[in-house]
C-alpha cells in the first residue's frame, strides 16, 4: 500500500505544460496574429501545418515585446519553433496569406507554453534510481509518445474532415447542377414534342 502510494505521488509531481490546439480559417489577403503574455525564462513551443487551401503555404513570423523577428518562414507548408524568453511581455505568432487574391487557408496551430521540470525532484542525484523511480520516468516518457501520436492523428483528422466537407459541397454543387440540367432537357423534350402533335391551320381563303 505505501509503495501504490508513493508511486501515485510521484506520478503526479510534474511540472503543468499549458497546450492549446485548435485549426482556424485564414482568409485571402488576411493577417490572423495570436497572443501570450509569458515571463522571463518561459519555454514555449509551437507547430503549424496548413491543412487546406490553395498551395497548402502560408507565411509566420514569432515577435518578442520588441517586435524582434525571433522566427520568420515564407511560403511553408508546415514549420515548428521553440524558444526560451529573453524579457517578460506579451509575444505574439503571426499568419499571413495576403500573397493570396482568392485561396484561403486553414491552419493547425498547436502551441505548448512552459518547460518540463525533472519527474523526480532529485533526479539530479548521482545515486541510482529505484525500481518503483524507474518504472515511473518510463510511464512518463510513453505518455509523452502518446501525447505526440495524439497530436499526429489530430492534425490527419482535421486535414481529412476538411478535404470530405470539399468534396462534398463539390458533389453536391454537380448534383445540383445535373438536377437543372436534367429538368431543362426534359421541359424542351416535351416541348418539342408538343409542338410535333400540334395542328397547325393554315391561312383560309376568304370567299369571293
Amino acid at each position: 500500500m505505501q509503495q501504490l502510494v508513493s508511486l501515485a505521488c510521484l506520478l503526479f509531481h510534474v511540472f503543468v505544460v499549458f497546450a492549446t490546439e485548435f485549426t482556424f480559417e485564414l482568409p485571402d489577403n488576411e493577417e490572423i496574429c495570436f497572443y501570450e503574455e509569458m515571463e522571463h525564462g518561459d519555454q514555449f513551443d509551437f507547430d503549424f501545418q496548413v491543412t487546406s487551401g490553395g498551395n497548402y503555404d502560408v507565411n509566420c513570423y514569432v515577435a518578442d515585446p520588441h517586435d524582434k523577428i525571433l522566427y520568420e518562414e515564407e511560403k511553408k507548408q508546415y514549420g515548428s519553433f521553440s524558444h526560451t524568453t529573453a524579457m517578460k511581455g506579451v509575444y505574439k505568432a503571426c499568419f499571413t496569406n495576403k500573397f493570396s487574391t482568392f485561396s484561403h487557408k486553414y491552419v493547425y496551430l498547436d502551441f505548448r507554453n512552459g518547460g518540463e521540470k525533472p519527474l523526480l525532484p532529485d533526479m539530479t542525484r548521482t545515486t541510482a534510481l529505484t525500481q518503483l523511480e524507474s518504472m515511473c520516468v518510463s510511464i512518463h516518457e510513453v505518455l509523452k509518445v502518446v501525447l505526440t501520436s495524439q497530436s499526429w492523428y489530430r492534425r490527419r483528422e482535421a486535414h481529412d474532415r476538411i478535404r470530405a466537407d470539399h468534396i462534398n459541397r463539390r458533389v453536391t454543387q454537380w448534383s445540383i447542377s445535373e438536377t437543372v440540367l436534367l429538368l431543362v432537357i426534359s421541359v424542351g423534350q416535351v416541348m418539342l414534342l408538343k409542338s410535333f402533335f400540334t395542328d397547325k391551320k393554315g391561312p383560309v381563303a376568304a370567299p369571293t
